[in-house]
């Protein structure tokens, strides 16, 4: 698959990890259906794949249908790239929010640990 950027410069991390976002939202979306959305199904088997890990970050455990429900702004059952996105948006800021969290317990008991001196 050739990458539409021809750029001579390689590119940054941060563009490299939109590429994957976009790669891995097309190697779903292009499964069942319209080619350019996600279906329930595509949308169930990336958040299964994808983001095992880090969805669990996220607050409120939320079903894939009420993610798909949340997300289907236009209401026509299927997943837009700009849609999914709100997704990956949503669970990237929950999963900066929780790496702060575990960095102030870190934090904390490292100064426990200096009282015990």
């Amino acid at each position: 698959m050739s990458k539409t950027t021809q750029t001579q410069e390689p590119l940054s991390e941060l563009e490299k990890a939109m590429d994957v976002i976009i790669d891995v939202f097309h190697q779903y979306s292009r499964r069942e259906g319209d080619r350019d959305t996600l279906t329930k199904k595509e949308l169930k088997l990336l958040v299964e794949k994808q983001l095992a890990n880090y969805l669990k970050h996220v607050k409120s455990k939320v079903t894939i249908d009420e993610i798909m429900k949340d997300l289907d702004i236009n209401k026509d059952e299927q997943l837009s790239f700009c849609e999914a996105m709100l997704l990956i948006i949503r669970v990237t800021i929950a999963t900066h929010e929780h790496l702060h969290e575990v960095e102030d317990q870190q934090h904390q008991h490292k100064h426990q640990h200096q009282h015990h001196h």
